[in-house]
């Protein structure tokens, strides 16, 4: 067989074993995801904190300091009614909304560990309004009258306020007026302690102090409920900032990610696939007749099959 052209085949296989390389660029691509993973466990765990605080704390807190001033709201409604119409009922109903009044209070203590002197303030009050409101209906007289005639009574005081307000209403703007009759409309608790203390020397003497005990109360209510809402805004606006955040950066390093993951599939077909292919069409050359000789480079599976198929070609070539 008559033999051709003699061409020269470089063989380069640069770095070591193939499998090593392989294994290698798989251990980077699984590398490049942990940033990814990572970065999507810490925002959800992060976020999970913000919703767990907001749905167990500062929403629940804020329900319940509402519900602290509609109990103390009742348990002052209970004792005016009492001490106008003298019914035990409203001592039970007095008694049972500071009960309310304590046991949210405890909750409240037991689920914001950062209001520890809350419940300690609203406890306090509340056992020193207890031992007011018993004083108050141990040492008060026996109102004079019918139940039906002390009302009548109250009625009439509060309809003079009202003839009253309206009468200086001729001076006031519409608006003013208005504001004015909303205010004394919700007065009417007010005026039956009037009415009784106008009556009671003693009621005059206990009052300011169930009033002040009271206040606290529900000042310290209010002031709970603002915080905790505002808490509820705080960690709304965190979480929707969280959110943001998170999305700017996984989408940034999702992307970087990307890249890196397609550069590598372009790099390691290249160091893998280009040495087979050249030592394929050396083959090949060599089947044709040529004859060929080969430059290797580096090391590996694919230059010790290069040299064995370099030791092949040249037997052949001998034998021809």
């Amino acid at each position: 067989m008559a033999l051709g052209l003699r061409k020269s085949f470089m063989i380069l296989a640069p770095g070591g074993s193939l499998r090593r390389r392989v294994a290698y660029s798989l251990a980077i691509v699984r590398l490049v995801l942990v940033p990814v993973i990572f970065l999507a466990v810490y925002y959800l765990f992060k976020m999970g904190l913000i919703v767990d605080q907001i749905v167990n704390v500062d929403a629940p807190v804020t329900n319940l300091a509402e519900q602290i001033s509609v109990q103390m709201s009742d348990a002052r409604r209970a004792e005016r009614s009492y001490l106008l119409l003298r019914d035990p009922q409203y001592l039970k109903t007095n008694q049972e909304a500071l009960v309310q009044v304590q046991q949210i209070a405890r909750e409240i203590g037991s689920r914001a560990s950062s209001e520890p002197g809350f419940t300690a303030t609203v406890l306090e009050n509340v056992t020193l309004y207890q031992q007011q409101f018993g004083n108050a209906v141990s040492l008060a007289r026996e109102p004079g009258g019918t139940a039906v005639e002390r009302v009548q009574q109250v009625v009439h005081a509060y309809e003079k306020d009202l003839d009253d307000l309206l009468k200086q209403g001729r001076r006031r703007t519409r608006a003013q007026l208005i504001d004015s009759l909303r205010n004394q409309v919700g007065s009417f608790d007010s005026q039956i302690t009037s009415t009784m203390e106008a009556g009671d020397p003693v009621l005059r003497q206990v009052a300011p102090a169930l009033q002040a005990s009271s206040e606290k109360i529900l000042q310290a209510a209010g002031e709970l409920e603002t915080r905790s809402w505002a808490r509820v805004q705080h960690d709304h606006q965190e979480a929707r900032h969280l959110l943001y955040r998170a999305e700017w950066v996984l989408s940034i390093v999702s992307g970087l990610t990307l890249l890196l993951s397609v550069w590598i599939s372009f790099v390691l077909p290249r160091q893998v696939v280009k040495p087979l292919q050249e030592l394929k069409e050396a083959v090949d050359h060599a089947a044709s007749g040529n004859l060929i000789d080969f430059e290797l480079s580096g090391q590996g599976e694919v230059v010790e099959l290069a040299k064995s198929v370099r030791r092949l070609v040249a037997r052949m070539q001998k034998a021809v």
